[in-house]
């Protein structure tokens, strides 16, 4: 891990990208403090991997057969109700 100065690293920043690609890492310090760290990124992942390590989690469940096709497409059923007049019931009852 290296250390750099803010004002070194504005002088110097296309040598420490380099050294970011390279797999160093680079932390810039303001004023004796750290303030930064720059270290390279992964290179992005496979979305299904993503998802398995979501599942794995417990976080999603993944669909065990295919949606109908006339269920997306089929028009949405009306509400008896009005969401204004949930919304204002709701307000009145201070949930």
């Amino acid at each position: 891990m290296e250390k750099v100065a803010l004002s070194e690293l504005r002088n110097h920043l296309s040598a420490y990208i380099k050294k970011v690609r390279a797999g160093e890492v680079v932390v810039v310090w303001d004023r004796n403090r750290p303030v930064a760290r720059l270290e390279r990124v992964a290179d992005e992942e496979n979305p299904d991997d993503r998802l398995a390590k979501l599942e794995e989690a417990g976080l999603i469940l993944r669909a065990s057969r295919p949606v109908p096709i006339d269920i997306l497409k089929s028009v949405p059923p009306k509400s008896s109700e009005s969401v204004l007049a949930a919304l204002l019931e709701e307000r009145q009852q201070g949930r």
